[in-house]
């Protein structure tokens, strides 16, 4: 079974053959990046007029690279959500032609599912139940699985999402864009203690995550000079400390409710090198078995979703020809 994967829910066009779930053939990405930097941030119309321009180079490529032809496809994937709705409006309605002339089945998948499933790529021994962390530029949710393709929502961000406080925050701080890795790049070099910003733990037992109040923080402390005494790498390093300590204390909380044993991170933001190391040393603690996805795998790709919608198609979970984009869709 060879699934084609397709995945244009924000700024990077991504297609991908996926052998039984497991075998990547290709899994190119096209990056905006540098589309996007002047403006500080991704413009939707530009989103969606890029994505027009790469995906059908991109499909010809893949099945160049990988050597597969049309007819060997027996199934299509794509992002039907969450996502900007005119980027995934390109994916949906290219996956909806294949599907149609190739007269194989179309599987929409969620963008988070996708996440998650990208830890499957690259360790098969991964086994339920786990704890899932997503943290991305759009959401910072905590779940809990216990089987394929279903998960109980833990905790999720109540505002802005991690990603998305560091993508503001590298604004703040005059940075450009994107903001996660320049600031991760800049902290190696600082002092997290530096600066004492807030870390919004909500209340005692809560599983939330807020990052507002963080953004709003430096924010303040830049206007009224209070970043002035400090090094641009403590200014990152001090943010950088805020915005990961939550994560790994509401992962702790969560370990000690649900008493699992596996931990799987996922996300842009799983790139990140405080996080990563914050957590094997929580794993570490508790015992916990951690996997995370290399880099290439953490950021938006279509062989996650190739991943997940293999899994869905096993289960009988397939869509017709009029099935829509969804931007706000809650796996």
């Amino acid at each position: 079974m060879i699934c084609l994967g397709i995945e244009t829910s924000c700024d990077e066009t991504s297609v991908s053959l996926l052998e039984n779930g497991t075998k990547i053939h290709t899994n190119l990405i096209s990056s905006q990046i540098e589309v996007h930097r002047p403006y500080g941030g991704v413009v939707p119309e530009i989103a969606s007029r890029k994505h027009l321009e790469n995906l059908n180079v991109l499909l010809e490529e893949a099945l160049q690279e990988s050597r597969v032809s049309w007819k060997d496809i027996t199934m299509v994937a794509v992002t039907r959500g969450p996502g900007l709705v005119g980027a995934l409006l390109v994916g949906v309605a290219a996956a909806k032609s294949i599907s149609l002339s190739l007269n194989i089945p179309l599987v929409g998948v969620n963008h988070l599912v996708g996440h998650v499933y990208a830890n499957f790529l690259e360790h098969p021994e991964l086994q339920f139940p786990f704890l899932g962390l997503i943290v991305s530029g759009g959401h910072t949710i905590l779940v809990h699985m216990e089987k394929h393709l279903e998960w109980k929502r833990l905790g999720e961000t109540r505002d802005d999402a991690a990603g998305e406080a560091f993508d503001k925050v590298a604004r703040i701080l005059d940075l450009g864009y994107p903001g996660g890795p320049i600031i991760d790049k800049l902290a190696k070099n600082g002092n997290p203690k530096a600066i004492h910003f807030p870390r919004a733990m909500l209340s005692a037992d809560s599983l939330d995550f807020s990052y507002s109040g963080l953004k709003t923080s430096v924010m303040n402390a830049k206007r009224t000079g209070q970043l002035d005494a400090f090094s641009l790498e403590d200014r990152c390093a001090s943010f950088q400390a805020a915005a990961v300590d939550p994560l790994i204390e509401k992962t702790r909380r969560a370990i000690l409710q649900t008493g699992v044993k596996t931990l799987v991170l996922a996300g842009g933001v799983a790139c990140n090198s405080r996080l990563r190391e914050e957590m094997k040393n929580l794993a570490e603690r508790y015992k916990v078995t951690l996997f995370y996805p290399s880099p290439k795998l953490c950021t938006d790709n279509a062989a996650m979703i190739a991943c997940a919608g293999t899994y869905q198609y096993q289960n009988g979970q397939t869509d017709t020809l009029d099935a829509d984009v969804n931007p706000q869709w809650e796996p």
